[in-house]
């Protein structure tokens, strides 16, 4: 079985979600697809003032960097690419893991509309009947953004909002994203983040 998954970065905010899971699967030798959206370009300005390379080669460099891993594949696509191969659902993979997934993007995907490369390998998930997993970033949540992910969640897609948990005795910012991103990642059947699951009262 392909250890492939694409990974999908939108312009929500709150992109370390997306650095902690690329260093996880990385580390754990996935191999991993990535494209992100135009507007996160714009985002990791923002957040990071940093500015992310719009090359793929050089995007991989960037993002290597940023998860502070050299292991793996990792392969980076232009957002505007829909001849990529992961637009093809001839190409096989473990799923989709859009982190962190904005209100725009769900919306697009409710639609059917595929107007980038993000966009289309998510409508490839849902019409192959594979994994489809988003991370949605936003607070609160419109009446409007509610009826589009039930209709993402009717679909097929797996909603995971970035809520974190408590439990664990969380001590840094990291343990929260990483717990968010473990339970996204579970949604695809992988494990590879040390996390404290409960196990119930002791």
């Amino acid at each position: 079985m392909s250890k492939s998954l694409i990974i999908g970065i939108s312009g929500a905010s709150g992109l370390i979600y997306a650095v902690r899971a690329i260093k996880y699967l990385l580390a754990a030798d996935y191999s991993v697809e990535l494209v992100a959206s135009k507007s996160s370009y714009m985002v990791w300005q923002s957040e990071q003032d940093i500015r992310m390379p719009s090359e793929p080669t050089q995007q991989e460099l960037f993002w290597r960097q940023q998860c502070q891993v050299d292991t793996g594949k990792l392969n980076c696509h232009a957002w505007g690419d829909v001849g990529a191969n992961i637009a093809s659902g001839s190409f096989r993979t473990l799923g989709m893991l859009i982190i962190p997934c904005s209100m725009s993007t769900v919306a697009k995907l409710a639609g059917g509309l595929s107007s980038d490369l993000l966009e289309r390998a998510a409508d490839v998930q849902l019409k192959e009947g594979r994994k489809l997993v988003v991370v949605p970033r936003e607070t609160p949540f419109s009446l409007i953004h509610l009826r589009n992910l039930t209709t993402l969640a009717e679909a097929g897609a797996r909603i995971v909002p970035a809520i974190p948990a408590w439990y664990h005795n969380p001590k840094t910012i990291e343990d929260l994203v990483d717990f968010v991103v473990a339970r996204a990642l579970d949604q695809l059947d992988i494990d590879c983040i040390p996390i404290q699951r409960w196990e119930g009262r002791k």
